[in-house]
C-alpha cells in the first residue's frame, strides 16, 4: 500500500534564518526616527547606507561593508539636505552611486569614494529639483543607465536622465492621493504604483498612461505595498477592513479577483515585502515586528505558500536587502537582510543547507549583474532589454580540501603540452611523472627511448580520460545526492 506525500516539494522549504555574531553587526547607528514608511536602509556588495538622525537636516551613513563594530558618532555621513532624508536607494549598474529623497522636495544623486567616506559628504553629483512637496520614494531603473523614479507627496511621479540631471517625463495627474511606493517590472518598461486611494496601478511612463488599474485591493485604511514579480505578476501586501494584515497575488491581465489572497495577522505594521526573482521566494518584514516570513510563489494553486518565519526578540525599525551577487555562494546563502534596531544594524543570514560543497546551480541560477542592458537614451526613445545576467560560478569560493582535488585535478586535466624540462624525483606517482614529461626533443635520439616516451604519453592519455570520466560521474552522483537531500528526487 502506497501513502501520497502529503507535503509539498520544495528546495527552500528548510530555509533557516541565522542572525550574526555581535562582533559583525554595525553598533552605535543611530537611526532615523521619521515617521515614514521607507526600509530606511540599501545595501550592496561594497556598502551599507543607512538613514540617520541628524541635527538641522538630513543625513545617511554610507560604511564599507567589512566596517563592523562600534561607529564612531563623529564617522563622516552623507549630509547635503536641508531636511530629514526619507529614502535611499543604490544605483544597480554602479556600487558606488546612491540616489537619496528628502522633505526639503529635492533628490540627490551621490558618488562615494571607492574606500568609504573620509570626510562628511556634502556635495552631490546632481542636485534634481521638481516636487513641490517631500520626496518619500526614490528608486533606479533596473536596466536603463541613469534612469532614475522619484514620488513625493505631491502626488507626482517623475523619471530623471541623471547623466543630463534632466526631467523625462511628469506624471501628475494618475494618482489623487499619496504614493506609498513604486515598483518597476523586470524590463522597467512598466512600474506599479500603491495608493492612499486603496488602489494598485499599472503604469507605462513613456507613454503617460495607465495600463491597468485595482481599486480596493486591500480594503483596510493602512499602508499598502505593491511590486512586480518577474513574471508580471504584481505581489501586493496591505490590510483587511478588520485591519488584519493581508497578501495578495494578482494578474495584471484580470484585476478583478486576486489570483490568491492570505491573511496574516492583526499586527499594525506596514508589510514591507522584498523578492528574489531567481528563486521565486518573497520575503515579507513588518515595520515594528520582530520576524521575517517568507513565502515561494509558484505557478500552481494556492501559487503563494508559506516557507517559514524568522524570529528574533528585537523590534525592526527598517531593512536592507543584499542583491544576489553580494552573497556568499560557497555557504548556500540565498539572502542576506540588514536589520535596523533603535541603536544598531544587525545582518541577518539564509541559507539553505546542503551536505555538497559543490557550486549549487538549482539555487543560483544566472542573476542580474552590474551592467546596464540599455543606455537613458534607447529607453526613451522606445527600446526595452532584459537585465544582463551573469553566473554567480565565480564568487563561488571552494572550501580547502575543494581545493586540493580541483588544483590535481586541473594539472591532470591540463591539455596544454608541458614544455618545461622533467622536475619528476624518483618515487613520484606515475600521474605527476607523466604530467612533467618533456616533449621530444633533440636529446632523445634512440629509438628505444623514443618507444618509451610514446608509452608515457599514451598513458597519461588514458589517465586524462579516465579523470574526466570520473570527474564527470562523481558531479552526476552529487547531484543526485543533493536532489535527494532536499526531498525532490
Amino acid at each position: 500500500m502506497s501513502f501520497r506525500k502529503v507535503v509539498r516539494q520544495s528546495k527552500f522549504r528548510h530555509v533557516f534564518g541565522q542572525p550574526v555574531k555581535n562582533d559583525q553587526c554595525y553598533e552605535d547607528i543611530r537611526v532615523s526616527r521619521v515617521t515614514w514608511d521607507s526600509t530606511f536602509c540599501a545595501v550592496n556588495p561594497k556598502f551599507l547606507a543607512v538613514i540617520v538622525e541628524a541635527s538641522g537636516g538630513g543625513a545617511f551613513l554610507v560604511l564599507p561593508l567589512s566596517k563592523t563594530g562600534r561607529i564612531d558618532k563623529a564617522y563622516p555621513t552623507v549630509c547635503g539636505h536641508t531636511g530629514p532624508v526619507l529614502d535611499i536607494d543604490w544605483c544597480p549598474h554602479n556600487d558606488e552611486v546612491i540616489a537619496s529623497g528628502s522633505e526639503d522636495c529635492t533628490v540627490m544623486v551621490w558618488q562615494i569614494p571607492e574606500n568609504g567616506l573620509t570626510s562628511p559628504l556634502t556635495e552631490p553629483v546632481v542636485v534634481l529639483e521638481g516636487h513641490t512637496k517631500r520626496v518619500g520614494i526614490v528608486t533606479w531603473h533596473p536596466t536603463a543607465r541613469n534612469v532614475l523614479l522619484s514620488a513625493g507627496c505631491d502626488n507626482v511621479v517623475l523619471i530623471w536622465n541623471v547623466g543630463t540631471a534632466e526631467e523625462l517625463y511628469r506624471l501628475d495627474s494618475l494618482h489623487p492621493d499619496l504614493i506609498y511606493n513604486v515598483s518597476w517590472n523586470h524590463n522597467g518598461s512598466l512600474f506599479c504604483s500603491a495608493c492612499k486611494d486603496k488602489s494598485v496601478r499599472i503604469i507605462d511612463p513613456r507613454r503617460g498612461t495607465l495600463v491597468a488599474e485595482r481599486e480596493k485591493a486591500h480594503e483596510g485604511a493602512r499602508p499598502m505595498r505593491a511590486i512586480f514579480l518577474a513574471d508580471g505578476k504584481v505581489f501586493t501586501t496591505g490590510f483587511s477592513r478588520m485591519s488584519e494584515r493581508q497578501l495578495a497575488l494578482w494578474d495584471p491581465e484580470n484585476l478583478e479577483e486576486p489570483m490568491a489572497l492570505q491573511e496574516l495577522d492583526s499586527s499594525n505594521g506596514a508589510l514591507l515585502p522584498f523578492y528574489d526573482p531567481d528563486t521565486s521566494v518573497v520575503y515579507v518584514c513588518g515595520k515594528g515586528d520582530s520576524s521575517i516570513r517568507y513565502f515561494e510563489i509558484t505557478d500552481e494553486p494556492p501559487y503563494i505558500h508559506f516557507l517559514n518565519t524568522f524570529t528574533s526578540k528585537e523590534p525592526q525599525r527598517g531593512m536592507g536587502s543584499m542583491p544576489k551577487r553580494g552573497l556568499e555562494v560557497s555557504k548556500c546563502e540565498i539572502a542576506r537582510f540588514y536589520k535596523l534596531h533603535e541603536r544598531k544594524c544587525e545582518p541577518i543570514v539564509m541559507t539553505v543547507p546542503r551536505k555538497s560543497d559543490l557550486f549549487q546551480d538549482d539555487l543560483y541560477p544566472d542573476t542580474a549583474g552590474p551592467e546596464a542592458a540599455l543606455e537613458a537614451e534607447e529607453w526613451v526613445s522606445g527600446q526595452d532589454a532584459n537585465p544582463i545576467l551573469i553566473s554567480l560560478r565565480e564568487a563561488y569560493v571552494p572550501s580547502k580540501q575543494r581545493d586540493l582535488k580541483v588544483s590535481r585535478r586541473n594539472v591532470l586535466s591540463d591539455t596544454r603540452p608541458a614544455v618545461a624540462p622533467s622536475s619528476a624525483r624518483p618515487g613520484a606517482s606515475t600521474s605527476a611523472v607523466s604530467v612533467h614529461t618533456p616533449v621530444p626533443g633533440g636529446s632523445l635520439t634512440g629509438a628505444a627511448e623514443a618507444g618509451k616516451l610514446e608509452e608515457v604519453m599514451q598513458e597519461l592519455r588514458a589517465l586524462r580520460a579516465l579523470v574526466k570520466e570520473q570527474g564527470e560521474r562523481i558531479g552526476r552522483l552529487e547531484e543526485q545526492l543533493g536532489r535527494m537531500e532536499n526531498g525532490d528526487a
